[in-house]
């Protein structure tokens, strides 16, 4: 038994991480949002709209102590506004909302005057762009008659590249892939997400999504790349910050925007592949 709890203490050690708390809370998250989407999946968007606002909270307060002044609560307002204008009203939904959302954020700054108004508009256009816009791909891929296939599929792909990655890099990692951005990031690890993902790709398009497995393996590849740099520029994002984590609501994790960060810059090139793959169907 000690040997155990000392393998997992060397395993957290080398990662970073506490590992069974991470893994407890990862399938957690997974049995929710197959919960709101097999029963309500309305539920689902209003889901992904309160992790978005806490990962908003979290990056707000990340900016206001490094001087860059915004409001969270008009954010929030704005975040749920966006992804319910995308859960009801599709991509279209998405963009004017966006729009909208930042023109009224920025004429409200006005009555502030000019005084930090670039640092303002600055944090407020990162955050709505970062996380209500690129997570409303999340709910797009939500939306239609097999969103619930879709969204597990794409946990699938999430999965492998994180899980691969993380396993790969702890037990044989020894070449830094990004040194001074995300120092526990090795090229083995990378080796494993892209292997793992292509494979798990493969096998969800195929069995899951009914779907060639080409198309899921090239989706995988994809994911791969865009995971890696939604990790890259949130870890980029805290060191300029001079911060370990965003937050630490999610035990093994840190925050909100730590677990999803990833999922968020995946989202655009998932839906992308979805609807490629329907139009040439």
């Amino acid at each position: 038994m000690s040997d155990l709890h000392s393998f997992n203490e060397a395993l957290n050690a080398r990662a970073g991480r506490k590992l069974l708390p991470s893994i407890a809370v990862g399938l957690g998250l997974i049995f929710l949002i197959w919960l709101s989407l097999a029963f309500e999946r309305t539920a689902f968007a209003l889901l992904v709209s309160l992790a978005l606002v806490l990962a908003t909270k979290e990056l707000s307060s990340a900016f206001t102590s490094v001087g860059f002044l915004n409001s969270f609560r008009t954010l929030a307002v704005a975040v749920v506004a966006i992804s319910l204008s995308t859960w009801f009203a599709g991509i279209n939904g998405l963009a004017l909302s966006m729009a909208a959302a930042f023109t009224l954020i920025l004429l409200l700054s006005l009555r502030h005057g000019p005084e930090n108004f670039v640092k303002r508009a600055s944090s407020t256009g990162l955050a709505l762009l970062y996380l209500p816009f690129l997570g409303g791909f999340i709910i797009l891929i939500a939306r239609p008659s097999n969103g619930l296939a879709a969204i597990m599929t794409f946990l699938v792909l999430i999965g492998c590249n994180d899980t691969f990655g993380y396993i790969v890099g702890v037990l044989i990692g020894k070449h830094r892939f990004a040194p001074t951005i995300s120092p526990k990031k090795s090229v083995e690890g990378l080796i494993g997400s892209f292997v793992a993902t292509t494979i798990g790709g493969a096998i969800a398009f195929h069995y899951i999504l009914d779907n060639d497995w080409r198309y899921g393996a090239a989706a995988g590849i994809l994911t791969v790349i865009t995971a890696t740099s939604g990790d890259l520029i949130e870890s980029a994002i805290k060191r300029d910050m001079s911060i370990k984590d965003m937050g630490n609501l999610l035990p093994g994790h840190g925050g909100v925007l730590d677990r999803i960060d990833s999922a968020i810059f995946s989202a655009p090139a998932m839906y992308m592949a979805l609807e490629v793959v329907k139009r040439i169907s």
